[in-house]
């Protein structure tokens, strides 16, 4: 085990280089001058005297190469720059996004689980029987509708006609909800789906017919023996899901208002504020390839079958 988390870790570490360094050229190579981006969003038309001087201050007159190593050591310093947008520094604005979008991340999480779980194994025992083509037809067209669109139905409905919540949410009780609806619908349709075929496919299985023959009951069955089995892609599947609720629905927080992650890197773009810009990309790989990796470690340490295979290889 130390052996594979020691392999991951250094992967991990090439991952994040190699996306720091192709993000980092890609936005060099945009078209928009980031000292005229800096004056604009302040709302302040500079001369060309005062673009040059600051292009010096800023070093974008440097070789790409020399920026990025530059910026690189600043990183391992701790100093993501300075976001030209909000004229403080990048680590200072996203500390203060960040709690936002971990309460709508980590709520959005325990209702999927709290939901799609329990729905996701009746299906499965209920196979082919009514409850079962209910929830299955419920999930097709949850997973089918987009989240801007189904952000919008949702406040059109509850917000505008209704009046039960605010247009703008905001952090409380009665503004999270319509968010995380927004997030959860189509991710519970979606596990549903992956759990009822992930059960299935074990209520076939030779330790299956084996354990009905020797009188063990079906709910026992059901929960010792093949949900430890049924977990695996269904862990892997959550640490998809952590990394991207982590990282900030964009556009989820752009519809509501919400002030996290997202909806901050969605301004950062519009006013082409690459230290800003940059700064989430890091963290979103970060999140993506650090989740990953418990789940992986995870999974070994629930299957033994995973364990063996490797072994053996």
């Amino acid at each position: 085990m130390e052996k594979y988390i020691l392999k991951r870790f250094l992967q991990l570490i090439i991952v994040l280089f190699g996306v720091t360094l192709i993000t980092f050229i890609i936005t060099q190579a945009a078209p928009s001058d980031p000292a005229e981006m800096k004056y604009i969003s302040m709302g302040t038309i500079p001369s060309e005297e005062l673009l040059e001087q600051t292009r010096e201050e800023m070093g974008l007159n440097d070789p790409v190469i020399v920026q990025y190593g530059r910026w690189l050591a600043n990183v391992f310093h701790g100093d993501l720059g300075e976001s030209s947008k909000f004229s403080e520094p990048v680590l200072s604005q996203m500390a203060k996004k960040l709690p936002m979008t971990l309460e709508l991340a980590g709520v959005s999480f325990l209702v999927m689980i709290a939901v799609a779980f329990p729905l996701g194994i009746l299906a499965a025992v209920k196979k082919n029987k009514i409850a079962d083509y209910i929830i299955r037809v419920g999930s097709f067209f949850g997973i089918s509708m987009p989240n801007f669109w189904l952000g919008l139905i949702l406040m059109y409905i509850f917000a505008v006609r209704l009046g039960w919540f605010n247009v703008v949410s905001e952090n409380n009780l009665s503004g999270i909800i319509l968010p995380v609806l927004t997030l959860t619908i189509p991710m519970i349709c979606g596990y549903i789906r992956q759990i009822r075929t992930a059960i299935l496919e074990e209520m076939n299985s030779d330790y299956v017919i084996g354990a009905r023959s020797r009188g063990i009951s079906e709910k026992r069955i059901l929960f010792f023996h093949i949900m430890p089995n049924a977990i695996s892609p269904i862990i892997t599947l959550m640490g998809l899901s952590i990394g991207g609720l982590l990282g900030g629905t964009a556009i989820v927080e752009t519809v509501f208002s919400w002030q996290g992650i997202g909806n901050m890197v969605v301004e950062a773009i519009r006013v082409r504020d690459y230290n800003l810009i940059q700064a989430y990309v890091i963290w979103m790989a970060v999140i993506y390839v650090g989740v990953n990796l418990l789940a992986d470690i995870l999974c070994r340490a629930l299957d033994p079958r995973i364990r063996l295979k490797n072994k053996s290889d």
